[in-house]
């Protein structure tokens, strides 16, 4: 089962400079693959804190874990993930490197991976 969602790619104090400033290369790659969710699209897509899942758009394609947050923090419908290499896959070249506006959102479907 697929569902069309809005994502929005958003720069967080937890990545960008995150390798130089101690952390550990995992640390980093759990911060950018981790997709955040207002639990009821969790429960309507039947997800829990941990699923991947699949996202795609008509530029690509991308999979990340998905991570319940409170309502007030990502609005039903709608998908965040934290820039980097898994949302740059989904964006088009001119808006994939360093000059990736905040206000940019697409339309992905979302998909569960079942192992």
């Amino acid at each position: 089962m697929s569902e069309k969602m809005i994502l929005i790619p958003v720069r967080s104090s937890k990545q960008g400079t995150t390798l130089n400033k101690g952390k550990l290369k995992e640390d980093y790659i759990q911060v950018t693959t981790t997709l955040e969710m207002n639990p009821d699209d969790m429960i309507k897509l039947e997800l829990v804190d941990g699923d991947e899942v699949r996202l795609k758009n008509e530029i690509g394609e991308t999979i990340v874990h998905c991570l319940a947050k409170k309502p007030e923090e990502v609005p039903v419908g709608t998908l965040v993930i934290p820039y980097g290499p898994p949302s740059s896959q989904l964006m088009d070249s001119d808006t994939a490197g360093s000059g990736m506006p905040l206000s940019k959102h697409m339309e992905v479907e979302i998909e569960k991976i079942v192992r």
